[in-house]
């Protein structure tokens, strides 16, 4: 993965560019432990010191480098009927995290609101005054 991030690193910054401030094997650890670890990209940043936005165009610009390499890619699914081995083992990590969501009250199941407020002192002192005149 290095070899090919530095070698469009090399193509990109030809033109010129600002330096970053992490090297290529920070960048792709970066990338790594956001793709693994799922925090924010706020999170991220702040583990390597760089800002948000920076992380962001790093793990992008990651991300679509490795894509158009196409050297990290899965298998298709019949490349593993024209194997010769007999035995093929594939392992994916998909674990999931529960999600807190907040619990539905009874107010919003039944429809019961609080009731308004049914006096309004502004028409009430002007009620008084106007019974007073009278």
């Amino acid at each position: 993965m290095v070899e090919i991030l530095t070698a469009a690193e090399i193509k990109k910054k030809a033109f010129g560019g600002k330096p970053n401030k992490l090297t290529i094997e920070d960048r792709l650890l970066m990338w790594l432990e956001y793709m693994r670890e799922y925090r924010t990209y706020f999170h991220t940043a702040s583990s390597y010191g760089v800002s948000e936005s920076a992380c962001f165009r790093n793990c992008v610009w990651i991300e679509d480098v490795l894509i158009k390499s196409k050297e990290f890619s899965l298998p298709k699914r019949t490349a593993g009927l024209k194997s010769d081995c007999e035995i093929e083992v594939v392992i994916l990590d998909a674990t999931e995290s529960p999600v807190e969501r907040p619990k539905k009250t009874a107010e919003i199941l039944f429809g019961k609101e609080k009731e308004a407020h049914h006096q309004n002192p502004v028409n009430d002192r002007f009620q008084r005054f106007k019974n007073t005149q009278n």
